[in-house]
């Protein structure tokens, strides 16, 4: 098992092992591989991805972590442009994409839906929350030249964007193209 943070500290060793155990019981227990946890941007095998970190519960999505595709999926507009779409999430990219799919006419949403790898096909388009978390825990594994299509829309004609060289987040037409990367849930 890889070590999630590097020390910790306290006079009171009881409190120490009460944290270590709180989080111990919160590692993903749902997959092959539980007992390796890669670290932040590395592949984790067979989950289909690198390791983007994990995010908390929020609503009613459990916490889990997002595992980002090992590979862009080309270059894809957002589509529906002059629309305005219920995809205005901007932490939740799975509700954000079954909203572009059920309207279809969506390339981005419908490329990362169709992403298969390592026997898992419930990616989807992240949301700029969730992209962003890609360039802070995986920056590397990301075209830094290129700005990556969230799900989140912005208006009718614009949706939010990505850029992993600086981490800047900014928005462009819907009839633009931009890469694409799918990410997936893996709940803890």
């Amino acid at each position: 098992r890889r070590v999630l943070f590097r020390s910790i500290s306290s006079p009171d060793v009881n409190l120490v092992r009460q944290v270590f155990m709180g989080l111990v019981d919160k590692l993903p227990a749902n997959n092959a591989t539980s007992d390796f946890i890669p670290a932040l941007g590395e592949y984790w095998p067979g989950q289909g991805g690198i390791n983007g970190g994990p995010v908390p519960a929020r609503g009613d999505v459990p916490a889990h972590y997002l595992i980002f595709a090992a590979k862009d999926v080309g270059d894809h507009e957002y589509g529906g442009r002059g629309d305005e779409s219920g995809a205005t999430s901007k932490w939740d990219g799975l509700a954000n994409t079954k909203e572009l799919l059920i309207e279809g006419g969506h390339p981005a949403a419908e490329a990362c839906a169709v992403y298969t790898a390592d026997g898992h096909s419930d990616f989807y388009l992240g949301a700029a929350a969730e992209m962003y978390q890609a360039w802070v825990n995986a920056p590397e594994s990301f075209d830094k030249d290129a700005w990556y299509q969230t799900s989140t829309q912005r208006s009718a004609d614009f949706a939010y964007v990505m850029h992993f060289d600086g981490g800047n987040q900014g928005y462009d037409f819907k009839g633009t193209e931009r890469r694409v990367r799918p990410v997936r849930r893996l709940f803890i």
